[in-house]
């Protein structure tokens, strides 16, 4: 145990006066989180702790490993150990989820597309797409053809600039192709609006609005939702997702322990039967 640990961990009994068990409590996330390391706890980056806290699934341990880590460098801020700390705010664990459509509302909603224009052929592919992939908006309109290989799309516009690689659905492929076979504008870009210039942010808005009543964002949530409940690992859906940190990540754990409720309800016996 490093020395400074060894302080705080005096200063909290002697000074703080907390008791012998929240004293352990706290004792035993930094020495894990000090094995962890490999090395003094005092010279942690906001990195290193990052990558610790990913070891851990539940929303409630990971908030007080947290709390415990942000205690201990609080405490080395104001003895002047350290200039200042790695910044990292606890996660909220939200009883309300992220706002998704089903499967179904996403076909009732391209049902409305009449397919008369390559516009409308546009839309029903950007929509597609959307909820195929579960890029963001910003790398959607910042794709170009060549982005496209056979069922893969590489998105080289991701956030933090990480190029990542997703497959694609072949019923999106094929509304893709043949929305590229309709559309009377040439363009490097993937999509694009009714003069051929890049599709804008508000006009990716307004499309899914138009026909879901959603923004687009709701899309990537849809999609991540799907895969989860569907069984999918989180660190899978984490790199479709291009999130940087598992962490990010986590909040679709909610759903998939709803879901999992929401099974057994249906149909375990017990849940069934009075006795």
């Amino acid at each position: 145990m490093s020395s400074a640990l060894e302080a705080y961990l005096e200063y909290i009994l002697i000074v703080k006066g907390l008791s012998k068990k929240t004293i352990e409590a706290y004792r035993a996330d930094l020495v894990d989180f000090e094995n962890f390391l490999g090395f003094d706890i005092i010279k942690a980056k906001l990195e290193d702790i990052l990558k610790y806290l990913e070891n851990y699934t539940n929303q409630n341990t990971i908030n007080r490993k947290l709390s415990s880590i942000n205690a201990f460098f609080n405490y080395c801020v104001k003895e002047e150990f350290v200039d200042d700390k790695p910044a990292l705010k606890q996660f909220h664990s939200s009883k309300k989820l992220p706002k998704l459509l089903e499967y179904e509302d996403i076909l009732k909603g391209l049902k409305l597309i009449k397919k008369e224009s390559w516009i409308d052929y546009r839309d029903y592919a950007f929509i597609l797409f959307l909820f195929a992939t579960g890029v963001r908006v910003s790398e959607a309109i910042e794709t170009k053809k060549s982005d496209i290989d056979g069922e893969w799309l590489r998105i080289r516009n991701a956030k933090g600039d990480k190029e990542r690689v997703v497959p694609v659905a072949l019923v999106a492929i094929e509304a893709l192709n043949d929305y590229l076979n309709k559309r009377e504008k040439k363009s490097d870009y993937l999509w694009i609006n009714y003069k051929g210039g890049k599709l804008s942010r508000i006009s990716a808005f307004n499309i899914t609005k138009k026909y879901l009543g959603v923004s687009p964002h709701v899309l990537r949530h849809s999609f991540a939702t799907s895969l989860i409940v569907g069984g999918a690992d989180l660190r899978v859906v984490q790199e479709l997702l291009g999130h940087s940190t598992i962490l990010t990540t986590q909040i679709y754990t909610h759903i998939k322990e709803k879901n999992l409720v929401k099974t057994v309800k249906e149909f375990h016996p017990l849940a069934k039967e009075d006795l």
